[in-house]
């Protein structure tokens, strides 16, 4: 019964006519297994942090089992309570928000131009986008910090929402789809006097959704779990996100260890949620992503 999902497979590593075979079923079992317990390695903290947010402080340090003693849901609506997390939340769908749009939007139009319309020099432009993927994002924080501040743009969600448009891995991700696509559309459009622009948002745009979800999957939990540009613009208003809101519960309060893992628990389950839902369309979108027609 285990090997009745595969009689209809016509491709992928292990297929149909494959089964008949007692190494490959002693193979597949093993590589089931191997997956299963990567899952269990995968989820066990999280799975950890939301059943010991349910205890006391006492049951927390003196208890070693993970159920713990009850499930008391009002410990979650205090924590949220004086969390005030209700702004908090809508602070980050706000940056979160505008950093998929940003990301689409800028990453996009790069890729576009490497990708579909290549003037002159994109070859050097895109060795410089693959270089930049060497370098750490955090050797720039300063130097970012302090143009921010030039400019006047602190306090404020624009800068959150700028540096999600200039991610040199999604322009690649975009810049490998884009060049799959059939030639014929763009030429077609061109034929009808559409301008470059126009291509982009009315051709180009629409054929890439598989991998526009991706990206945008990619988006929202790095806007979402981002911490230290949004600590250093936004620390001190009330636009600070859940992750800023976080810290400063942990270090700035009276707050218990179990107070501090009910506060993780509520950070983390909308991006799980999301990667649950979408998890799919990430690794289809990858790996289209990666094939040039």
């Amino acid at each position: 019964m285990f090997f009745n999902r595969y009689r209809k497979k016509q491709e992928g590593v292990i297929r149909f006519y494959d089964i008949s075979s007692p190494a490959t079923k002693i193979i597949t079992v093993v590589i089931f297994l191997a997956c299963i317990f990567m899952l269990i390695v995968s989820v066990f903290p999280a799975i950890w942090v939301f059943l010991a947010s349910f205890k006391d402080i006492a049951e927390f340090r003196k208890s070693a089992t993970i159920l713990p003693a009850d499930f008391d849901l009002g410990k979650y609506i205090k924590t949220w309570n004086e969390l005030k997390f209700s702004r908090y939340y809508i602070n980050s769908f706000i940056s979160v928000t505008g950093s998929v749009v940003c990301a689409i939007i800028f990453n996009g139009l790069l890729a576009y131009v490497l990708g579909v319309l290549k003037p002159k020099g994109h070859k050097i432009v895109f060795s410089m986008v693959m270089w930049s993927l060497l370098i750490p994002p955090t050797t720039s924080i300063v130097a970012l910090y302090v143009n921010i501040n030039r400019i006047g743009l602190n306090q404020s969600f624009l800068p959150l929402w700028l540096a999600m448009g200039a991610n040199a891995f999604w322009v690649v991700l975009f810049k490998q789809y884009f060049e799959s696509l059939p030639k014929e559309y763009t030429e077609a459009a061109r034929l009808d006097g559409c301008s470059d622009f126009q291509i982009f948002l009315k051709i180009i745009m629409p054929l890439s959704k598989p991998i526009i979800a991706v990206v945008t999957i990619f988006a929202v939990t790095a806007a979402w779990s981002d911490f230290l540009l949004p600590f250093l613009v936004l620390a001190g208003t009330d636009k600070e996100t859940v992750m800023v809101r976080l810290f400063e519960f942990r270090t700035a309060s009276k707050a218990t260890d179990v107070d501090v893992l009910r506060a993780i628990a509520f950070s983390i389950i909308p991006p799980t949620i999301v990667f649950a839902i979408f998890q799919k369309q990430i690794t289809k979108g990858i790996g289209a992503g990666g094939i040039k027609g």
